[in-house]
């Protein structure tokens, strides 16, 4: 089979280095490697197979001789050069949120609207992370019972913010222990022993951005402007592993049992769910599995189709470089 020529942009960060190794775990046909970042990280070097790579500094000539280019640096690059890479002719595969909501952007997560990448014009955009674990174990009910409302909370890791959270949880968490006043600069209050109900900035709405994205991007995914959604995102004192509380209503009846069995046979789903010995998806549980973790499924009280779950996945994996190499495989 043919190699391609690969540019990772954005390589120094948390998502752009897990992009790293993750295409040297699944083997990705790589030809050469090409590692993009800001001036400040040039020169840094990032082992890619066990050879050592040095990270260039992302310009406007940076995409010459690049067939794909997997994006993880912010919104406002991505802005900047996703369009130059696209005219030199590089499918790019962006984890912003830049262009997730152009109608000419097909937002892909692999095992859940696999065929939508066809749609593409050299962009193709990965979903917020929350989103990605969301959907993916959304769609086999969407697909069997149909869904006319979602309900959701998260419980959002502090490495979806960036190293420098993690960081920020550590020193915050060692000065408390410590009897120090912690300090902050990430989030508007402390971090360590604390859940924060605020992640990205407030909409005149009342939602957060975040928030927005779940509502969004959920019905883009899914096709489906019809769907109720709502959403509320925390932020809590977790390096690694995104957990969410998802209450649906289903538009046909179906069984906890016939939809244990559905999760049991479908394709990155984990189900782990066995209360009598406190078996369920831990946001710890991440750090080892790459599939979309489902437990506590039970019916609603009070509602003959409602539904009730708890879903985990690993942010830098599944809900950014994962599914983003997921797309390449698929592009290829």
């Amino acid at each position: 089979m043919s190699k391609f020529n690969v540019a990772v942009v954005g390589a120094t960060g948390a998502v752009g280095r897990e992009m790293v190794k993750i295409l040297g775990e699944r083997n990705f046909l790589v030809k050469d490697l090409v590692l993009l970042a800001s001036v400040k990280s040039t020169g840094e070097t990032i082992f890619f197979k066990k050879k050592k790579l040095e990270v260039q500094e992302l310009n406007n000539n940076s995409f010459k001789n690049i067939d794909i280019a997997l994006f993880s640096a912010g919104s406002l690059v991505s802005k900047k050069f996703v369009p130059i890479a696209v005219k030199n002719g590089t499918i790019v595969i962006d984890n912003s949120s830049a262009f997730r909501m152009d109608s000419d952007v097909p937002l892909v997560v692999p095992e859940v609207n696999p065929g939508d990448i066809k749609k593409h014009n050299g962009i193709i955009a990965n979903p917020n992370c929350s989103t990605i674990q969301m959907v993916a174990a959304l769609k086999p009910i969407l697909d069997e019972a149909g869904i006319s409302r979602i309900i959701v909370s998260t419980y959002q890791s502090v490495s979806g913010t960036g190293k420098d959270a993690i960081d920020e949880l550590k020193e915050q968490s060692f000065q408390i222990l410590n009897n120090k006043k912690p300090t902050r600069e990430i989030y508007p209050h402390q971090i360590a022993f604390n859940i924060l109900p605020h992640i990205d900035v407030f909409e005149n709405n009342g939602y957060t951005k975040e928030e927005m994205k779940l509502i969004h991007e959920t019905k883009k995914i899914f096709d489906n402007n019809k769907i109720k959604i709502t959403a509320t995102a925390a932020r809590v004192p977790v390096f690694y592993g995104h957990s969410e509380s998802v209450y649906i209503e289903t538009e046909e009846h179906i069984s906890i049992k016939k939809l244990k069995n559905i999760y049991l046979k479908t394709k990155g789903i984990k189900l782990v769910d066995d209360i009598d010995n406190n078996k369920y998806p831990l946001a710890i549980m991440s750090e080892i599995y790459d599939d979309v973790m489902i437990g506590r499924l039970r019916k609603d009280l009070t509602e003959p189709n409602g539904i009730n779950m708890w879903i985990v996945a690993n942010n830098l994996r599944k809900g950014a470089a994962l599914n983003a190499v997921q797309i390449a495989e698929l592009l290829i």
